[in-house]
């Protein structure tokens, strides 16, 4: 486990929603919240873990909470979003569009046909 902040100090929770949407990195929504995460796990669904997290913020309503409310909420979220995807693929939770669309377990949407790459790549039979 890497943990976000070199201390253990308690986060700066002021302003914490405005600060929290000008972030860009995956490390610093966890170091600003202070959640420790594993580098390999970070690696692997950075991109599954921060949608994730935007889906339970959005969610959420926060208006007329006080920011040390948000923090924690907001925190707890991150913990989660990390959580459910240090214990499984990211595959398992399909939270992408294309990854729902194209599930094995699913039968083929009706009207919509399927041609195999390997057609395109055969080359042309001559006459």
């Amino acid at each position: 486990m890497c943990r976000c902040s070199a201390d253990s100090s308690p986060i700066n929770v002021n302003d914490i929603l405005e600060r929290l949407k000008g972030l860009s990195a995956a490390e610093e929504f966890f170091a600003v919240l202070g959640v420790s995460y594993d580098r390999k796990v970070l690696d692997v669904s950075r991109l599954h873990i921060m949608k994730r997290i935007g889906q339970y913020l959005a969610a959420e309503d926060f208006s007329d909470l006080p920011d040390q409310v948000i923090a924690a909420r907001a925190r707890a979220m991150l913990e989660r979003a990390y959580d459910d995807f240090a214990t499984s693929s990211p595959l398992t939770h399909r939270i992408f569009k294309v990854l729902r669309d194209h599930d094995p377990d699913k039968p083929a949407t009706p009207g919509r046909t399927f041609v195999p790459l390997d057609s395109f790549l055969k080359p042309f039979e001559k006459d």
